[in-house]
Parts: structure tokens; C-alpha cells; sequence
């Protein structure tokens, strides 16, 4: 009897559980949307110019009106994320190993990587364009901006491998690569993956802040560049319409990698598992 009357209870928590991801996905939509309503009605009741601040109507009616325009921006932005991002994946995982492995390369090479880190791309873009191609030189200051929270996340990772674990590969004598393989970088993932949702979000940041420097030295196709010149032409609109798809973009690129985590994490981890409780 006990057994039949414990079932009822096990088989609410899948309710609960979904319940709770409702609540978590409908309170910032619902929060968001009362957030839009609000700034449609004081700028409807203060009458304020749209070349001032724009409703959000205006700003959905010009996202569509430019649309053609927007999205072309849209995919230079975006092509340039995702190399810069490519890149500081190879680079940063690749560095991360080199540093496990030798405590002499993680004393010669990490100064340089905190260098990275701590200068401002906005004071180094302008060097760049100078030396490089107003194209190379975007795609570098994106690929600076994302590659130190890969690199650290990942080296992280690697440093914070249970040493019980290893203690039973070196006595089974496992290899230093094997042991890599097998136990560390497994263990790194969510490190990485962690930093890979940063990283996402920086590279885009970059990339915008290049364009930015770049526009005057000629390359003015990415979304930057849109709002830069619907600033020079008073057209506040179609700036508030390309931020807005600079957004929905960083939004996009963190959704994608926080699903990208939970599938290679799946259920044997415990951040992966806590999302499910």
C-alpha cells in the first residue's frame, strides 16, 4: 500500500519540474513585454519625436521597412563573430594544453595572454587598421576580445581535474596523453563551455567596436557601420532597429552555446543536472 500511495508523488515532480521552466521562460517574456508597453505609452502621452526616442512600433516598422539593408549588415556582423570566435577556440583550447602540460610555458606565454586581456580593443583598433586591412584588422580585435575567457575558463578546467582521478591513471600508468584525453579535457568541458557563452558575447562586442574604428578607414558594411551612419543622417530609428538586432544577436549566440552545453554535458554533470531540478 505504501509503494501505490508514493507512486502519485514521484510522478508530480516531471509537473513541477516543467512548471518551473515555464516560470522561467514566461516571467522575463511577460516582464519584457510589460517593459515595451510602458515605453509605447510614454512616448505616445509625451508626444516624443521619433528622431528623439522611437516607439517600438516605429522600431519593428523600420526593422521591417530596412530589413533588405539591415541584414546584409547583419551577416558581415556575424561572419566576423564566428571567425573571430573559431579562432579563439583553436587558439585558446590549444594554449590551455600547452599550459597544463609545462609549467614553463604557462610562466612564458601567460603574461601575454593577461596582456591581451587587460589592454582596451578600442585603444588598439585604431594601431590595427594602420598596420593591417581594415577586414584583418576587425576580425583580429574580435579574436583578442574572445580569446583570453576561452583560454582561462579551459586552463581552469584542465588545473581542476580531481587528483584522485589521477592518481589512478598514473597508477594504472596511463600516459600524459591519455590522461589528457580521457580524464582532463572531459573534465574541462563545462570550463569550457562556460567560457564559450562569454567568449560568444565579446566576440560580437569586438566585432562592433572595430567596425566602429574601421568605418572611417573604409570598411562600413556591418551593423556598426548602420549605426554610425543613421546617426550622421538623424535617422534614430533605423539606429534603434540595428541595436536592436545587435541584441537579439548576443541573445541568439548565448542561447545557442547554453544549448550546445547541455548536449555534450547531457545528464552526467551537475550543472547539467541542477537545470533539471
Amino acid at each position: 500500500m505504501r509503494e501505490k500511495e508514493e507512486e502519485p508523488s514521484l510522478r508530480a515532480e516531471p509537473n513541477g519540474a516543467r512548471s518551473g521552466k515555464l516560470v522561467d521562460v514566461g516571467l522575463p517574456v511577460i516582464v519584457f513585454a510589460l517593459f515595451l508597453l510602458l515605453w509605447e505609452t510614454i512616448v505616445e502621452i509625451a508626444r516624443i519625436p521619433p528622431y528623439i526616442l522611437p516607439a517600438p512600433s516605429v522600431i519593428f516598422s523600420t526593422l521591417v521597412k530596412d530589413w533588405p539593408l539591415l541584414s546584409a549588415s547583419l551577416m558581415v556582423t556575424l561572419t566576423i563573430t564566428f571567425e573571430a570566435l573559431a579562432l579563439a577556440v583553436v587558439g585558446g583550447v590549444g594554449l590551455a594544453i600547452l599550459l597544463a602540460q609545462s609549467r614553463w610555458v604557462e610562466r612564458a606565454f601567460l603574461p601575454f595572454a593577461i596582456i591581451l586581456q587587460v589592454t582596451p580593443v578600442i585603444a588598439i583598433a585604431p594601431l590595427l587598421l594602420v598596420w593591417l586591412e581594415p577586414s584583418t584588422a576587425v576580425l583580429l580585435c574580435a579574436f583578442i576580445v574572445a580569446f583570453f575567457p576561452i583560454l582561462s575558463n579551459t586552463a581552469l578546467g584542465l588545473a581542476s581535474t580531481d587528483h584522485n582521478l589521477l592518481d589512478l591513471f598514473e597508477l594504472y600508468r596511463a600516459s600524459r596523453w591519455k590522461q589528457l584525453i580521457w580524464l582532463r579535457l572531459p573534465a574541462a568541458l563545462p570550463y569550457f563551455f562556460s567560457g564559450l557563452r562569454i567568449a560568444g558575447g565579446l566576440a560580437l562586442i569586438g566585432a562592433i567596436v572595430a567596425e566602429l574604428a574601421a568605418g572611417a578607414a573604409g570598411q562600413g558594411s556591418g551593423l556598426a557601420f548602420r549605426i554610425t551612419e543613421a546617426g550622421f543622417r538623424l535617422n534614430i530609428p533605423r539606429m534603434f532597429a540595428a541595436l536592436t538586432l545587435i541584441s537579439l544577436t548576443g541573445i541568439a549566440i548565448y542561447a545557442l552555446f547554453s544549448v550546445l552545453s547541455y548536449v555534450f554535458l547531457g545528464r552526467w554533470h551537475d550543472s547539467a543536472r541542477a537545470r533539471e531540478r
